[in-house]
Parts: structure tokens; sequence; C-alpha cells
């Protein structure tokens, strides 16, 4: 019904009501369904009713617009235009866009767009396609991703939903908790644009009319200013679908590696030995793997490296080692995976750690092991951090003091959220001193010829914390020890958004890294649901903090005055809640 209502439109003004009229709990519950018939068909091996049940959800208008709203209105980069220089819709434009959508054998090429690399020289190529191609690729992702949900491998971890970064740290610090081990730390070579097509597709094996529509998006080329370059391998980093076909891409590794080295049992010195296989853990195109044998991890090595030239790919000589967690192998000791620093250290009879021999069931024994493992951010993580905030502080020589605490506060947060899990507190507290001496230069730089004492007085001031800190009336400077969380709760491997278990998932959203206490406390508060639209926070939504009355307007930062909001409910509450026109 609602889509003959659509098509009966006869003006924008009906047209924009509409869009935002839709009923969009309905929508995205006949999706999910569908997408969970996938997940389980999959699970139980029927390729045919999960081709069938994928053509039902790519031709339905309920995954339709939810494909045109995510593309239009969540994805943090809606205003970046394709070549067409299309940066935005009007309502009644995406609901165009929603009855156009389907699959298609042709694709527009990608505008080519360089940005850098944090802390290096060197620039990523990023490739961005049209808001059309956009929608249709978000189209075929949902289709996509729960079939392949159903078939990834448990401790893959990149660009998956209900995944992040600190799942993947979490399975390497379980796995070396309580054994030293050999490591290969390996990182695939410009993974997003070696990857052979014909291997993908053939990898892909789903129905023909899909099959074209990936390959239209393999070929569709790169056009450079006002040149087009011809795409002959590699999937263009900036696509919706793109994360997703890297993963299906290096799907199997995990089984390679368990096939040629397998679990095994024997008998020797009159006790039986279980030796367990290599453990791989990969985040994207970066990966680990750890065993307590150095001549299974030199066998590791060989294995994926065969494996991966049978799709176009190498490792990265430059950033591919073996090292070991306790003690120095070829002068390596210790190993960087996702910014962190994992390095087990010996430690006396208070300190160390220990492990548990025995049958569970009979006898066990609690035996010391003499080291222990530390897991704090890299060295080279922080020394990017504080170059970036050193950056900051210049460009803000001659602002005004609040507005260099505005920029700092968002940076100073992102980063010790991200890193203030483990045994992040030494690393925390030597950003903190850091900073000190940067922002003492700034203040000691601007009042030439006054003292420390008058200095300090000006720019540092006595807070409920108990201490000095760098703030002004209305606002104070974070510091990063104050984000620090020293427990997180892993993930277990073996589960899926698309499983169904909603009271799992809701309750890990509270949990996840980088999300605030403010956020995990609106959480409990809403019950896990958008304060505007009444509809459950997913895995994979943007999810924002509102000031029910605006801060420009006299609101204040508390929690009476905080709501939690879909991206795209924020954007419609503030478009009429008086804030833009008073800013403006």
């Amino acid at each position: 019904m609602n889509q003959v209502a659509v098509k009966m439109s006869k003006t924008e003004l009906n047209t924009t009501v509409e869009w935002k009229a839709l009923p969009w709990h309905t929508l995205e519950a006949k999706v999910f369904k569908l997408q969970t018939r996938i997940y389980r068909a999959e699970q139980n091996g029927d390729t045919q009713a999960v081709h069938q049940l994928q053509k039902t959800l790519i031709h339905s208008w309920a995954a339709k617009c939810l494909a045109v709203r995510k593309v239009t209105q969540d994805n943090r980069g809606k205003q970046t235009a394709g070549i067409d220089g299309v940066k935005a819709l009007k309502p009644n434009e995406r609901l165009q866009l929603a009855q156009q959508l389907g699959l298609s054998d042709k694709s527009m090429p990608v505008r080519q767009v360089l940005i850098p690399k944090p802390g290096k020289s060197e620039k990523r190529a990023l490739g961005i396609p049209t808001i059309q191609e956009r929608a249709r690729q978000a189209l075929v992702k949902l289709a996509l991703e729960p079939q392949w949900e159903a078939k990834f491998e448990p401790h893959s971890y990149g660009f998956r939903p209900g995944r992040s970064a600190h799942d993947a740290l979490k399975a390497v610090q379980h796995s070396i908790k309580q054994k030293a081990k050999y490591v290969l730390d390996a990182d695939i070579s410009k993974c997003f644009d070696q990857i052979d097509h014909t291997k993908l597709l053939n990898k892909l094996n789903t129905f023909p009319s899909l099959r074209r529509q990936i390959r239209a998006w393999l070929k569709a080329g790169v056009i450079t200013g006002n040149t087009w370059f011809l795409s002959e391998k590699g999937t263009p980093q900036g696509g919706v679908i793109s994360p997703l076909l890297a993963n299906i891409a290096l799907h199997g590794m995990e089984e390679t590696i368990q096939q040629a080295f397998p679990r095994r049992y024997f008998r020797a010195e009159g006790k039986r030995w279980d030796i367990r296989p290599p453990k791989l853990v990969r985040f994207a195109d970066d990966f680990v793997i750890l065993h307590e044998d150095l001549s299974v991890i030199q066998g590791c090595q060989q294995q994926i490296s065969t494996w991966l030239s049978d799709l176009g790919l190498t490792l990265h000589p430059a950033k591919t080692r073996i090292s070991h967690t306790l003690v120095p192998v070829e002068g390596n000791v210790g190993f960087d995976f996702l910014g962190y620093h994992f390095q087990q250290h010996s430690v006396g009879k208070h300190r160390t750690s220990h492990v548990t021999i025995g049958n569970p069931n009979g006898n066990q024994q609690v035996k010391p092991l003499g080291y222990r493992l530390f897991v704090t951010p890299s060295k080279e993580s922080l020394k990017r951090h504080m170059a970036r905030i050193k950056t900051v502080i210049q460009q803000h020589s001659h602002s005004p003091q609040d507005a260099l605490i505005r920029v700092l506060n968002p940076i100073i947060r992102g980063w010790a959220k991200y890193f203030g899990y483990f045994n992040a507190r030494p690393q925390l507290t030597k950003a903190d001193y850091q900073l000190y001496l940067k922002l003492k230069a700034w203040a000691t730089a601007r009042c030439t010829g006054r003292g420390a004492t008058k200095i300090a007085e000006k720019y540092w001031h006595f807070q409920e914390l108990g201490r000095w800190q760098f703030s002004t009336d209305t606002v104070v400077l974070t510091k990063h020890i104050q984000h620090r969380t020293a427990v997180y709760t892993h993930l277990n491997s073996q589960r899926s958004p698309f499983d169904g278990d909603w009271t799992y998932w809701a309750k890990r959203m509270g949990h996840y890294p980088g999300v605030s206490f403010r956020v995990a406390t609106l959480l409990k508060r809403q019950e896990g649901k958008c304060a505007r639209c009444h509809l459950t926070f997913t895995t994979e939504d943007r999810i924002e903090v509102d000031h029910i009355q605006p801060r420009i307007l006299g609101g204040a930062d508390t929690f009476d005055n905080l709501q939690l909001l879909h991206g795209h409910c924020h954007d419609a509450k503030t478009a009429t809640d008086g804030s833009l026109q008073l800013a403006t």
C-alpha cells in the first residue's frame, strides 16, 4: 500500500510527507525477517533457498527504502559526490531513487579521491561511487551479508556487523594470556587494489544477475580528473560493498591453516600431549598467527603466501615478521596489532599470571608462570596522537582558550576511548603529561613577561575532580586517564546479529568500545530505542547524542537534557528545533 501511495504522489510536498511518514519500523522488521531466513538457510546448506530469498529481498520495497536512507541520511560520507557531482537528495528524490532501484549489468565509474594515511606521507586512493550506485550497493549488501555471516570464519573481525577491533584484540589476548607463543605478524600488501576479479566472483558463487552486477562494479573503472582508467583487479575503497567483497575474498584463510596444521594428540615421556592448531586472528587485511612452535609459524607463513598468491595477493615484506611474546627472536620481542602492543614480561611471584592444570573434574593445580602479559597502546600510536595534538595547538596559537579546548576534547576522547582498555593506564598518564607540557608552552608563549604562577592561575583552575585542570568558566579540557576502561566483554565468536537473539545483542551495545558512559546510560534509559522514531537501535545504526533543548538556546549539558537519536532523526530534529537559525 505504501508503494502505491508513493506512485500516486503528484506534488513535491506530498512526496516529502510520504518519505518522512514511511512506516520505518515495519520496513526494518520485514528486511530483518528476510535476512534471518537467509542466514538460517545458509546454515542449513540450502543454497537454492538462499538465492530465492536474496532475490525477494532485493526486489522488496522495504529493502530499497532502507538502502536509500542508509546512503543519503545515515552514512558519514553522505555529502561526498561521485562523478555526477550530486551530494544530496531531497525527500521526493529519495522516493524516486527507491522506485528505480534494482540490479543492472552496468555501472558508472567511481571518482578517485586521495586521502592521507595516518602518520604517513603517502596517500590512500578512495573510489567514490554516485549516490545511485551507493544505494544499489547498499541494497545488495542487505542480501549478501547475512549469507556470508553464516559462512565467515569465527576469528575474522574487520568490517562485520556486531564486531569491533577490540573483539580481535581480546581474542589475541585470550590466546597468549597463559602461554608464551611465537607470532607471525603479517599484513597483506595493497589488499583492496590487487584482488583478482575472477577468483572473487567464483568464490561468491551467486545467481547470474547478481554476479553480473558485482562484476560491473568491479570493472567500472576510475576517473581521475578527466581521465578514465580501467579496473582490471581490486575492489575500490570507498564503496559500500567493498569491505564485504574483501572479506569474501579473504575467507578461508583460517581454515587453510587449520587443515595444514590440525590438532594432534600423542604420548611421550609418560604424558599425553595435546598440540592445538595455530590460531589466526584477522581484522580486514591485518592478521596475526599464534603458536608455541616456531616451525609451525614458519610453515604457516609459507601456507599463507601460497594461498594469497592464488588471489593475486602477497604479504607486505616490511610489515611481516616473526616474533615471540616473551623472548627475543632475531631481535624482535612482542608485536603490534591494531595499534596495541602485546608483550609478556618476567615478573615476581606476587605479580605473575597463573595457569590451571589438571582434569576439571579431578585434581587441579594452579601453577605460576613467572611472567605476565601487558597489552598497551603502541609507541607509534602514542607518537602519532601527540603529533596531531601538537599540530592542533600550533594552529590555535592565537585562538581563545575555550576554542582550543573544544577542538582538543573530541581528539583526546576519541583516542582514549579506543586505547583505554587492557593495561593502558601508564600510556594514558604519559599522554596527559605530554599534553600538559605542550599546553604549558602554549600558555607561556601567550604571556610573555609573566611569571609561572600568574600563567597557571589564568589557564588552570581547580575542578570537581579535585585537581587543577586546563579550563575556562564554560569548558574543561578532558584528560586521557578519565576515559580508561578496565573491562571489555569479549564477543562470542559464533554469534551473529542475524541469529535473531536481540537480548544478547542489545546487552552488548552498551559495552562496545567507543560507547561512552553517557551513551551506555542513555541506551539503558531508553531501552535501546531512538527517542524520536522509537525504533530499536541495531549494530549497524549511527547513534548520536542530542540535547533536547539545544545548548545554543540555553539547554544544559546534563542527563535530563540528553537523548539518543538515529543520525537521520538527529538531522530532522535539528532542522526544526531553531538551533540552526540562531547559529546562522
